[in-house]
């Protein structure tokens, strides 16, 4: 990956966002929320919502979507003492062996077992210098099958509503479990408005890449060149990429369906020719990067200082992604993952 602009500060991607305007629930049908249209070539802004979204697509275009399922990764169990203890899941290495946060963290150690629901038990390996630890899980029977029915699903910590049932926390989609953190963009999409795109002629194509919780963190060093980026398992099957091709060889635009489906098409693209991809992916995209992949992009309205916001920022330019934010804060968009979304073109 290219070197990183080095004069980029992470306080440049920073705004004010009144606290009210963080929503707490999703609307009552997933496409009625409101949709900010923003013309990249002039700065422009159109207000609509989301139902509408084929007005702004042409046939032979394709939207592409993560399929990642967000799974109950949000775990409860005590110790031995009695004491609590949480642990999320991150990513496994084994079907019964994880990379996954403990809390509370500074009071356990290496060796430490927990007893969770339906007679599993978790042991804590160890822990690494970000406070990650590695946890193998044990019992009776197909422990990896029931490890992911016994938690909940791990709603992002500005959500203090959780009325919301959980299926609104999924895309109408989804259907590779593997996401502690669900891709937000595809949330507004009903069967019948992705019907009615394919009757206008606009096709759609899944990807997957399970998303981390480090998608949603705010940078913490003072350069954006000095961030780490995480890194997530990510797949672009080869009849996707071919038909990607083919798609952009007719002159359709490649439409991303979030900022997930965004960097994992950004890693499997070739001279803007799309190659099969299966593995790792951590591209890290901020101004300054040239976009080979996609022509447009439908996302969520991101937190300050992440990651999240430096790629629309690169897609779109950092000046006129925050005066779109300012309009949107003016016109009382709903913010991050409950939100409200915004069409790039």
């Amino acid at each position: 990956m290219a070197r990183l602009p080095m004069e980029l500060l992470t306080s440049d991607f920073d705004y004010e966002l009144p606290p009210e305007l963080i929503a707490q629930t999703p609307t009552e049908r997933r496409d009625e929320s409101r949709l900010l249209v923003l013309n990249r070539a002039d700065g422009s802004v159109t207000h609509t919502r989301f139902a509408r979204l084929g007005t702004f697509l042409r046939p032979g275009d394709a939207l592409v979507a993560n399929r990642s399922r967000v799974i109950h990764a949000r775990l409860e169990g005590r110790k031995s003492s009695g004491g609590a203890v949480e642990i999320l899941l991150l990513s496994p290495i084994t079907d019964t062996r994880w990379h996954a946060l403990c809390r509370p963290s500074r009071r356990l150690r290496p060796g430490a077992q927990v007893a969770l629901p339906r007679d599993i038990t978790a042991t804590l390996e160890g822990r690494n210098a970000e406070a990650v630890w590695t946890v193998s899980f044990a019992g009776e029977g197909d422990v990896a099958r029931r490890l992911l029915n016994i938690g909940r699903l791990p709603l992002p910590p500005y959500i203090r509503d959780t009325t919301t049932p959980e299926d609104r926390y999924q895309t109408v989609y989804a259907d590779r479990d593997g996401s502690v953190a669900a891709p937000t963009a595809g949330l507004h999409f009903t069967p019948e408005l992705l019907e009615e795109l394919r009757g206008q002629g606009v096709e759609t194509q899944f990807v997957t890449l399970h998303v981390g919780p480090g998608t949603f963190r705010p940078v913490t060093s003072d350069r954006v060149a000095d961030h780490d980026m995480h890194a997530e398992w990510g797949e672009v099957p080869e009849e996707v990429a071919e038909r990607l091709n083919a798609v952009r060889g007719a002159g359709g635009r490649i439409v991303a369906v979030g900022t997930t489906s965004t960097r994992l098409l950004e890693s499997a693209v070739q001279n803007r020719r799309f190659v099969p991809f299966n593995g790792m992916t951590n591209r890290f995209i901020v101004p300054g990067y040239r976009f080979q992949a996609i022509d447009a992009l439908i996302t969520n309205f991101h937190l300050p200082r992440s990651t999240l916001l430096m790629l629309v920022s690169a897609l779109a330019g950092r000046e006129t992604i925050l005066r779109a934010y300012e309009e949107a804060i003016r016109e009382k968009y709903r913010f991050y993952s409950f939100g409200d979304a915004m069409l790039i073109l």
